[in-house]
C-alpha cells in the first residue's frame, strides 16, 4: 500500500464502527480501535484470536472465501453497556506493507432492523385492521380535516350543520411569496408545484406544533389561525412563534437549494366569525377586519419580514424582539403603528 502503516492505523483508530486487522494464518488479531474491542472484548480463555471474539463467526467457510480473494459476511449481535447491538461483520482479504492480513469491518445495524422491524409489526397491523368500510369513512374523514378545524367536523358530523362562531380573541397569520408569479411563469409547473407543497407541508407541521389551524392556501398564500376554534389565552405568541420557525425553515431551505423562496408575513390579532361556507363543497373560513389587516401587512412587508400589528404587539412584546416602525398609512385601515417582528426572547 502506499499509505504510511502508521497513518493508516491511526485513521482506522478514530473511526466510529469497528474496525480489526487479522494475521490469516493463525488469525491472531493484530490491531483493533476502540470500538472493536468494545464490541469483541477479549475472553479469558483466548485474548487474542479473531474466532474466539467473534460470536456466530464460521471459521471454515470465511477462510475459504477470503483464499478465493472474496470478502465473508455474517451478522451478529453483541452486548453494548445495558442494550442489544446488532452489527453486520465483513472479513476481507488486505494487505499492509505487502503482507498479506485480513481487515475485519463491523457495522452498527440496529437501527435498520428497529425500523424493518417497525415496518413488518406496522404491516401486520394493518392487515389484520384493514376494513373497507373503515378505510373509506377514514380517508373522507382526512379529506374534511384538511379544510376545517377537528371540533368543526365533530359538530358538522353530529349534527349535520356548523353554527357560526365569533371569536373575540384569535390571532391571524397571512403569508405569501416575493415575486411567485414570475416563478410560475418560468419554471416547470409540476417542479414548482411539488416544491410549494413540501413547503405548504412543513408550514402545516409547524402550525400544527404550535397548536394552531391552517385554514386554507390560495395558490402561495397561506392563511393559519390560532385561538380558533379552540379558545387559547396563548394565540397570539404561538402564532409569533410559528412565523419565526418558517422564516427560519425557509432560510435553511434556501441555504441548500438552488432555488430560493423568500416569504412576506403579516399578523394581526382581533375577534373574527368563522363558519363552513358552501353547500355542496364545502370550505371553512374565517370573516372579520383582523384577516384584512394581515393580508395589508403581509402586501407590505419587505422579503423575509414579519409585520405585526398594535394589537398583536401588546400581546408578545413581553417575550420576543420588536422593532418599532412608527406610523404607516395601511389601506383600508388608515394609519397604524407597525413594528417587524425580529426573533423570540430567550427565556430566562
Amino acid at each position: 500500500m502506499s499509505a504510511d502503516p502508521a497513518t493508516l492505523l491511526a485513521t482506522l483508530q478514530r473511526l466510529e464502527w469497528g474496525v480489526a486487522v487479522v494475521s490469516p494464518d493463525d488469525w491472531l488479531v493484530e490491531f483493533e480501535n476502540a470500538t472493536f474491542f468494545r464490541w469483541f472484548p477479549p475472553t479469558q480463555d483466548d485474548t487474542e484470536s479473531l474466532a474466539g471474539r467473534l460470536p456466530g463467526l464460521r471459521e471454515e467457510r470465511a477462510r475459504a472465501r477470503l483464499e478465493d480473494g472474496q470478502p465473508f459476511k455474517f451478522e451478529t449481535e453483541v452486548k453494548d453497556g445495558v442494550r442489544s447491538v446488532s452489527l453486520q461483520v465483513v472479513l476481507r482479504p488486505f494487505e499492509i506493507e505487502d503482507q498479506p492480513a485480513v481487515l475485519v469491518e463491523a457495522h452498527d445495524t440496529s437501527k435498520q432492523k428497529e425500523a424493518e422491524y417497525m415496518l413488518d409489526s406496522y404491516s401486520q397491523l394493518a392487515e389484520r385492521n384493514a376494513r373497507e368500510l373503515q378505510r373509506e369513512k377514514e380517508r373522507v374523514e382526512k379529506l374534511l380535516l384538511n379544510i376545517m378545524p377537528r371540533s368543526v367536523f365533530d359538530e358538522m358530523t353530529e349534527f349535520g350543520t356548523v353554527t357560526p362562531q365569533r371569536f373575540d380573541d384569535a390571532s391571524i397569520m397571512m403569508l405569501d411569496f416575493v415575486q411567485f408569479t414570475s416563478m410560475a411563469v418560468s419554471r416547470d409547473p409540476s417542479a414548482l408545484v411539488a416544491e410549494l407543497n413540501d413547503i405548504f407541508t412543513a408550514f402545516d407541521r409547524i402550525v400544527e406544533l404550535f397548536g394552531g389551524e391552517r385554514l386554507k392556501t390560495i395558490g402561495d398564500a397561506y392563511l393559519a389561525v390560532a385561538g380558533i376554534p379552540d379558545p387559547s389565552p396563548d394565540h397570539a405568541r404561538n402564532l409569533a412563534r410559528v412565523a419565526l420557525r418558517i422564516r427560519r425553515y425557509l432560510e435553511r431551505r434556501n441555504a441548500s437549494h438552488p432555488e430560493q423562496w423568500l416569504c412576506r408575513i403579516g399578523l394581526d390579532t382581533g375577534p373574527v366569525i368563522g363558519s363552513i361556507v358552501g353547500v355542496q363543497k364545502y370550505v371553512y373560513d374565517i370573516f372579520g377586519p383582523g384577516v384584512n389587516l394581515a393580508a395589508r401587512l403581509e402586501s407590505l412587508a419587505e422579503p423575509m419580514q414579519i409585520l405585526v400589528s398594535e394589537p398583536a404587539y401588546q400581546l408578545i412584546r413581553n417575550d420576543f424582539v420588536l422593532t418599532d416602525l412608527g406610523i404607516v398609512e395601511v389601506k383600508g385601515f388608515g394609519p397604524q403603528q407597525l413594528y417587524s417582528l425580529d426573533r423570540e426572547e430567550p427565556r430566562r
